[in-house]
């Protein structure tokens, strides 16, 4: 993996696409800046995101607790799913700690995944579909409400075919691999799923006792940035 250089003028950007299929394609892309001190404040880090244009994008404050502050390229996020699997992955955390709370971590083969309340999700819509085919059949929503659409593939295996329509007029029309609605969906279904969302991304969940659920999945590092 990269290292960023503390200090550097220059702001470096780990690329990753997480929630990655099985074959490496597709997953969820995120920024991670290692060293926030660059960013200050949240007015700046607010711009980055919107520069990058990424559906989050993670400023360590402290690498070694996990401190991190999560963005979209509108909004400041106090949990995300993905940035904090693809963040933990990055920096070989354990335990990684957004404005929501802790987060404890843990690595199976190649799936990284975290412990997380489902409450810390933001709200989303949860609206199911008869059929694998009705979902993958669906335009983009015009803005407005955040919307998780999903259908049974396989009931019986816990397999799920979702697309996740953001709704914020930010440029992010559908996102690609949503952690955050994954657990409000475990958690309103009440067991494991198997999630393939957007264009094949691979979402794991599986709800565990005193409300947490489990998320996992894969990460790979796609590219590092200079801005």
């Amino acid at each position: 993996m990269n290292t960023t250089a503390y200090g550097s003028s220059a702001t470096e950007i780990d690329v990753l696409r997480v929630f990655c299929a099985g074959d490496g394609r597709h997953g969820n892309r995120l920024g991670v800046v290692r060293d926030g001190r660059g960013h200050p404040d949240e007015a700046a880090r607010q711009a980055l995101a919107k520069e990058l244009g990424f559906s989050e994008t993670v400023f360590v404050d402290d690498p070694e607790r996990g401190i991190v502050d999560l963005y979209t390229p509108g909004v400041r996020l106090p949990f995300a799913g993905h940035p904090l699997v693809g963040t933990a992955w990055l920096l070989d955390l354990e335990v990684v700690r957004p404005p929501a709370g802790e987060v404890w971590v843990r690595g199976d083969g190649e799936f990284t995944w975290i412990e997380a309340r489902a409450e810390w999700a933001p709200p989303r819509t949860l609206r199911r579909y008869g059929s694998a085919a009705e979902v993958e059949a669906l335009e983009v929503p015009e803005p407005g409400e955040w919307i998780y659409a999903w259908a049974w593939e396989e009931e019986a295996a816990g397999r799920i075919r979702a697309r996740a329509f953001p709704g914020r007029g930010d440029g992010i029309d559908e996102d690609e691999a949503t952690g955050a609605a994954a657990l409000l969906l475990t958690a309103e279904l009440g067991r494991a799923l198997n999630i393939t969302q957007g264009r094949g991304s691979q979402l794991l969940t599986a709800p565990g006792p005193g409300g947490i659920v489990e998320l996992g999945g894969r990460v790979l590092l796609e590219a590092t940035l200079t801005r």
